[in-house]
């Protein structure tokens, strides 16, 4: 099998027999150098034709748009998620190769496809952690999850204060419906307490007990730049002028004075 990287993350990838290392480190045979990628994010295992994954250290890994919380195994026509990079799992070709011919010019068309293809695969709404265990954690929620402190919930939270089976999330058209499964604490959307059927939306809090949650679309999580400010502009008044202005027509007054009286005086032959 093969793992392809539509977005140019990566070069393509042939499994081989054996583990393969994904991560930030140097050290990782598919070396990632993307936000949301661990050191050591997840392991690719292959036996011949079949192979699994398994997350590391409580990485982010998702298949067909579901996170792992196991050995997952995974074929070709799958799609994996390592954090928010996206890869498609294809076969390797067996058949000999082809005659060398001249490659065709580099065009977008295959790229857009690919990437596409990976997109349409992102969750429609991600849960961010925002205290607790889960604290810096993304979830995709995609179709129904439960969540508890259970392993066999399909999001596991190691905290005492969750039920082993706490609450329900099922995605609709409008948001996500929320379901308590008559936990001990409670479950909580923007600190009101969930009766029955509860709809979130992006924006909202989730809280089991201690333990929340944002609620986010896939494009708030992936803006970060905030429109800039508009400044008012500075408007400068001018300040009245104190008497400057008078006291020099004062002066120049005096000195006409003065020279018309001179002028008298030596008409008179006084001076």
């Amino acid at each position: 099998m093969k793992l392809l990287f539509p977005a140019g993350e990566h070069e393509p990838v042939e499994l081989k027999d054996g583990e393969t290392l994904v991560g930030s480190d140097s050290d990782c045979q598919i070396m990632l150098a993307a936000p949301g990628i661990s050191a050591r994010h997840c392991a690719l295992l292959a036996r011949g034709e079949q192979a699994s994954v398994r997350a590391l250290d409580g990485a982010v890994v998702v298949l067909n748009g579901k996170q792992i919380v196991a050995d997952a195994p995974f074929k070709a026509g799958d799609l994996l998620l390592f954090g928010k990079v996206g890869c498609r799992v294809v076969a390797s070709e067996k058949t000999a190769p082809a005659p060398p011919r001249r490659p065709p010019p580099p065009g977008p068309m295959d790229d857009d496809n690919g990437r596409t293809r990976v997109r349409a695969a992102l969750p429609k709404f991600i849960m961010r952690g925002v205290s607790g265990p889960t604290f810096g954690k993304t979830f995709g929620v995609v179709g129904t999850l439960t969540l508890g402190r259970s392993a066999e919930c399909d999001i596991s939270i190691a905290s005492d204060e969750i039920s082993r089976h706490h609450a329900k999330l099922q995605v609709v058209p409008d948001g996500v419906m929320v379901e308590d499964l008559g936990s001990a604490n409670g479950t909580f959307i923007n600190n009101q307490r969930v009766h029955g059927g509860t709809l979130m939306k992006p924006g909202d809090e989730l809280r089991l007990d201690t333990i929340r949650f944002m609620l986010m679309s896939p494009e708030q999580m992936q803006s970060s730049a905030t429109p800039p400010r508009s400044e008012a502009p500075t408007v400068v008044v001018p300040q009245p002028q104190t008497g400057g202005g008078n006291g020099m027509w004062l002066v120049a007054g005096l000195v006409v004075i003065g020279v018309i009286v001179a002028g008298v005086l030596k008409y008179l032959g006084m001076i």
